[in-house]
């Protein structure tokens, strides 16, 4: 959200004149099969409140409770960006499903499939307007400490790398995607490939090597931020 309002000028004017909002783990029903999921974060048009409400939200209030560490200029960047609020979903323009894939590639390489094909199915049978966006994290570490992996005991899973993470995006890489309203598929979809042993002592690093997509690849994290960033300017430009 904090990249997308730099990078559409459209919706930062339309978070500053009130008309965009957001929600955090939205559930959405797919009107066809009558299917419910829950979006990790959607763009939307406020809506009224429905029973007991909570505390709200803003951007840079979320940032703040999850202890987002920001350099100095990326803290200039996002006091410079109009406040966007949380608010009740009303109609919902842009959907993210986030997904990780940490250790055992091979087994959960099916399971993310599933559950992002899954995604924008329930998007798109909501609102063929509203966009499905996709985010996938990959771990290209040799070795990774899992807390709920009780099998190993304290040892680390160990991973066949570059292998393991080719292989799980691989499988993402393989999401349908779509350049039309008519069709079924993810608007924008962007993976990131990271080394974390998770050990609690080596910080976690970006990997722009191979096999992370490289620069101009549609799955590129750039690619697709400017991707939904179009798309938004040319869907919603009349909201």
């Amino acid at each position: 959200m904090f990249d997308l309002m730099q990078t559409s000028g459209l919706l930062r004017a339309h978070v500053e004149a009130g008309k965009v909002a957001f929600g955090i783990n939205h559930q959405m029903t797919d009107f066809v099969n009558d299917k419910q999921k829950d979006l990790d974060l959607v763009l939307c048009r406020p809506g009224s409140a429905a029973g007991p409400r909570r505390k709200l939200y803003t951007l840079t209030s979320l940032a703040k409770k999850w202890g987002i560490e920001l350099t100095a200029d990326e803290q200039a960047r996002l006091d410079a960006l109009p406040p966007i609020e949380e608010a009740p979903v009303g109609h919902v323009l842009a959907a993210l499903e986030a997904k990780a894939c940490m250790t055992e590639h091979g087994k959960a390489g099916p399971r993310l499939y599933d559950e992002l094909n899954s995604s924008h199915q329930i998007v798109h049978g909501a609102s063929s307007q509203a966009l499905a966006v996709g985010f996938c994290m990959v771990n290209a570490a040799d070795k990774f400490y899992s807390p709920t992996n009780r099998h190993n005991g304290p040892d680390a899973n160990v991973h066949n790398q570059p292998y393991a993470a080719q292989k799980a995006i691989e499988a993402v890489s393989r999401l349908p995607r779509r350049s039309g309203s008519i069709d079924r598929g993810y608007d924008g979809f962007g993976i990131v490939v990271v080394d974390l042993p998770n050990d609690g002592v080596t910080p976690a690093t970006v990997v722009t090597d191979a096999p992370a997509p490289p620069v101009g690849s549609i799955f590129h994290y750039d690619s697709m931020l400017h991707r939904v960033a179009h798309e938004y300017d040319t869907s919603f430009r009349s909201i």
